[in-house]
């Protein structure tokens, strides 16, 4: 497939600069076709029978198989949630912390990952987002370190394996900006977390969970789809893969969207959206100050020289779609493999139109 060929997919890139998978990624023709078909034939079919049930089974499982493949983690560990909030509240609730605990974060985690994190009761052990402050927040009430793999405000990007071995505690990572944005490789990390509305280009909501040891963590949400078996006291026996964290119902005509959507990246994605984000940030440094680090990853957040909220209206009525981070005075570009020297010179030129 050719780079034409694949851009092709997405409708969204024939008008806009669409440089916002940080949030949601372009939907493909051939996902919302899937989503649409499945749903016209329950309009017109009902939603029951055994061959609809059958039918819902066997995509729940291509699509974990597909997240399983963005992840390189055998499919035994893959969990269906809807997000990554979703994921970091499956774990953060089923290990059991108190106030006795420690958990180490950073200071740029998003509310989906600190939210989770502050209602379990632990203390919360902010640190800086680099590994070195990480490695000395830790003492022996530490329990865990949840992070993320790139980092929604900067784009920095952490070396969680290093972190794992150095620490040697269980991480829990926020994979909202990493997994399909960067290649990943779950190794020896604990729990890992996907959005896959966001680089993935799936349909609202969908993501996944990676757990590497089902067993150290409690179901403490269970939906139909834990269990191996039940009682009528609804005692039941947890299944023994990671699906027993699965997150509940998923429509047929969202798992059909999903599973379509996991088929629509090239092999070359990563390599194409590392070069897309190296390009954005050679053409915005003349003109703003970028705060990410240079070979990070697929984003490229700045200080606007004026108001973030003003210039993103602004770059939005000049058809390029970026984001304000709240809160930060930071603009945020996300390049996905997608993202086209046009799309990127748009961007140049709306800011350069704004200084003006």
């Amino acid at each position: 497939m050719t780079f034409d060929e694949a851009r092709a997919q997405f409708p969204v890139l024939e008008r806009y600069a669409y440089l916002n998978a940080g949030t949601n990624g372009p939907l493909a023709r051939a996902t919302v076709a899937a989503l649409v078909s499945q749903a016209q034939r329950e309009l017109a079919e009902g939603r029951s029978g055994r061959g609809y049930i059958d039918r819902l089974l066997e995509l729940r499982e291509e699509a974990r198989l597909g997240f399983a493949a963005v992840l390189n983690a055998d499919v035994s560990h893959i969990a269906l949630v809807d997000s990554t909030t979703c994921g970091c509240a499956i774990v953060l609730g089923g290990l059991g912390l108190d106030g006795e605990d420690e958990v180490i974060t950073t200071d740029q985690e998003h509310f989906g990952l600190t939210g989770s994190l502050f209602a379990t009761g632990a203390r919360a052990v902010m640190a800086g987002a680099v590994q070195e402050a990480i490695l000395g927040a830790i003492t022996p009430r530490t329990r865990l370190i949840a992070t993320s793999h790139v980092l929604w405000t900067t784009g920095r990007r952490l070396d969680l394996h290093r972190l794992r071995r150095d620490a040697g505690l269980p991480i829990l990572v926020d994979g909202a900006q990493s997994a399909g944005a960067i290649a990943v490789d779950v190794g020896e990390l604990d729990f890992y977390t996907v959005s896959a509305q966001k680089w993935l280009c799936g349909p609202d909501p969908s993501g996944a969970l990676y757990v590497r040891d089902p067993e150290l963590v409690r179901v403490k949400s269970p939906s139909y789809f834990s269990q191996e078996s039940y009682e009528l006291s609804g005692a039941f026996v947890p299944r023994q893969s990671a699906a027993r964290f699965d997150a509940g119902w998923i429509g047929v005509p969202a798992l059909s969207a999903l599973t379509a959507a996991l088929g629509t990246h090239p092999e070359w994605r990563y390599e194409r959206s590392v070069e897309a984000a190296a390009r954005c940030r050679e053409l915005l440094e003349p003109l703003v100050e970028v705060v990410t680090p240079p070979n990070q990853s697929t984003l490229v957040s700045f200080r606007p020289p004026s108001d973030p909220t003003e210039l993103v209206a602004t770059l939005q009525e000049r058809g390029v779609i970026v984001r304000e981070l709240p809160g930060r005075n930071l603009v945020r570009a996300s390049c996905g493999w997608w993202t086209s020297e046009d799309d990127l010179q748009r961007l140049a030129a709306g800011l350069r139109a704004s200084l003006r």
